[in-house]
């Protein structure tokens, strides 16, 4: 007999990082019995950062339920925590998944959809600090697992969070076997994708680089949580 589907969704929004979502789909698709959902609020077309458009994609109201959500991140995550009825969407699929997930800014639309409260999770390091408001514990490790809910850091983490997921759902093995077949033997030239590591002037230049979006993206955090905290109290 047959095993069930197993039915992972893929939550899209404008603005998104691709690589957030596609470093992930190349893996997690491997999954055995899996029927992979690419969707977004209103389906159809998707435009991510770099102007790569996703086409097609369906409409998440349309999907009953699923065994996995992931939600990536992207320069608009803050955004579209913002959008209620993306984010009654993500929570609707996520009330009832056995697996909670995200990649970089991703945990903090998992946030503004209640799905983080009292859980530790993993953010892109320069916007962790935002977990807090939505009652999250933010963790520096690169994936994170709170019970049923795992979480990647920023963006090539994505990667590493699949591995994850594939070793939980598929065995080890598979995982293993996928990671020799993708060739995923991260050798970077530089030591400098952490601010653990980064020289300090590289450090410095790229705060100084995101500190334009900064102000937006917090006043956007912050009124997403204000938004949960008033549902919650309704």
């Amino acid at each position: 007999m047959s095993r069930p589907p197993f039915h992972i969704v893929f939550a899209l929004f404008p603005g998104l990082t691709q690589l957030d979502f596609t470093g992930p789909h190349q893996f997690l698709t491997r999954i055995p019995g899996a029927k992979v959902h690419v969707a977004s609020r209103a389906g159809g077309e998707i435009e991510a950062e770099g102007g790569v458009v996703f086409a097609r994609t369906e409409r998440l109201a349309d999907i009953p339920a699923c065994d996995l959500i992931c939600v990536p991140g992207g320069a608009e995550a803050t955004s579209a925590a913002l959008d209620p009825e993306f984010v009654a969407q993500v929570r609707r699929l996520g009330l009832s998944a056995r697996y909670v997930t995200s990649v970089c800014t991703g945990s903090l639309i998992l946030g503004a959809a209640g799905l983080l409260d009292g859980r530790r999770a993993a953010c892109h390091w320069a916007w962790r600090y935002l977990l807090p408001l939505f009652g999250a514990t933010p963790d520096p490790g690169r994936v994170v697992r709170d019970g049923h809910v795992i979480t990647g850091g920023g963006v090539t983490a994505g990667i590493d969070f699949a591995l994850t997921v594939l070793a939980e759902v598929g065995g080890e093995d598979l995982a293993k076997t996928l990671q020799l077949g993708l060739e995923y033997a991260p050798a970077p030239p530089f030591d400098s994708g952490r601010p653990e590591t980064a020289p300090a002037a590289i450090l410095e230049a790229y705060k100084t680089l995101m500190a334009p979006m900064m102000p937006r993206r917090e006043a956007e955090a912050r009124e997403a949580a204000a938004r949960l905290k008033g549902r919650a109290g309704t």
